[in-house]
Parts: structure tokens; sequence; C-alpha cells
């Protein structure tokens, strides 16, 4: 798997500001500091793709970019949709409502959404933000796919039943992934890709 090209599109907050042709696209969530700047950075292979902040709730509209691949003997164009944290941002009630709405509409109504990343902090696994989240994604029948990052602060012996813990409390098998350590990176894409 190689990435040919990937490119910050726009940003958006509201419906007739997304990206109006059908490539397929995958959407990354998460709580606020889980890691996904850097892993959608890692992913596309370019440092500062993605903003990565020490300040958790940076991220406050939909990002969306663009990139090229190639996999499996064929060239594929997918958008990657980073949408805000949800968790330790410190923002109003108001602009925590405002952020949910805008979510929940993007998650709900986006046609050509292939799937969504719910990624997970391996060292704490799942919180109860996430455990909602992905209950309403398979309330509205969208495809989750859960990675757990940070993997390399974890000891080696720890890692793969961290994971096999992880998927009983969700009902899913989980990707482990480290930007660190370059842990699962062609496992991801291969989700991301392929159904």
């Amino acid at each position: 798997m190689r990435v040919e090209s990937a490119e910050f599109l726009k940003s958006a907050t509201r419906a007739e500001e997304w990206p109006r042709d059908p490539v397929r696209e995958v959407a990354f969530v998460g709580r606020s500091n889980v890691g996904k700047s850097t892993m959608i950075n890692r992913l596309a292979e370019k440092k500062g793709l993605a903003r990565v902040s020490s300040t958790p709730g940076r991220t406050r509209v939909l990002n969306f970019f663009d990139l090229q691949v190639s996999a499996g003997g064929r060239t594929h164009r997918v958008r990657f949709c980073d949408l805000p944290g949800y968790g330790f941002a410190k923002v109003s009630k108001a602009e925590r409502a405002q952020w949910a709405k805008m979510i929940e509409t993007y998650l709900e109504r986006r046609e050509n959404l292939a799937g969504v990343v719910v990624i997970v902090d391996a060292r704490v696994g799942p919180t109860d933000d996430d455990l909602r989240m992905f209950e309403w994604l398979r309330s509205k029948e969208r495809r989750a796919i859960p990675v757990a990052t940070k993997l390399d602060k974890l000891p080696k012996a720890r890692r793969i039943p961290t994971l096999r813990r992880i998927g009983a409390s969700i009902g899913q098998t989980v990707l482990g992934f480290s930007a660190e350590e370059d842990i699962g990176r062609e496992e991801v894409w291969a989700a991301l890709l392929f159904d």
C-alpha cells in the first residue's frame, strides 16, 4: 500500500459546505487527545496534514482530506473526515451541543460515508462516550472500524490481551495502531479501502 498524494481539502460546519463529489469517505472519531490527528498523519504519510495539538479540543469543525493510494494493484481515491473530539474539550455546553449536532448530522446524512474509525486509547479502553458512539453507529447501521491507538505505550506482552479485552467490551475485533512504532498501518488501510 502506497500513498501517492494527501492534501487538505476544506473545513465545514454545515451540510451545504460538505464536498459534493461522490468519493469514498471515512470519518475519524474519538475522545479529545486520543491521537486522531497523529493517526491521520501517519496513515497519510504526511506530517502536519492534520493539525496536532497538545491542547485537547482544537478540532472544532469537520476537516476533509483527499488521498490517492495504490493498493491491490489499483489506485484508490479516498477522503478522510476528521471530526471534533469528545470528552475533555474545555468548551461551553452550548458549543458542545453545537458540535454534537454537527457530528450527528454528518454521520446520519452523509451518503458516501463508507465507515467510521472509532479511536480508543489502548491504555484506557473504551470510555462511556466511546461505548455510546459504537451503540449509536449500530443503531444507524453505520460501519464502525474500532482502532486502539498508542499501542506503543503498553508492554509488548500486554498488547494482544488488551486488544482482545477492548474487542470483547464492544463486540467487535479491534485493530491495534501506533504511529510511533508504525504498528497497524497496513491493517487499518485494508479496513478503510475494502469492506
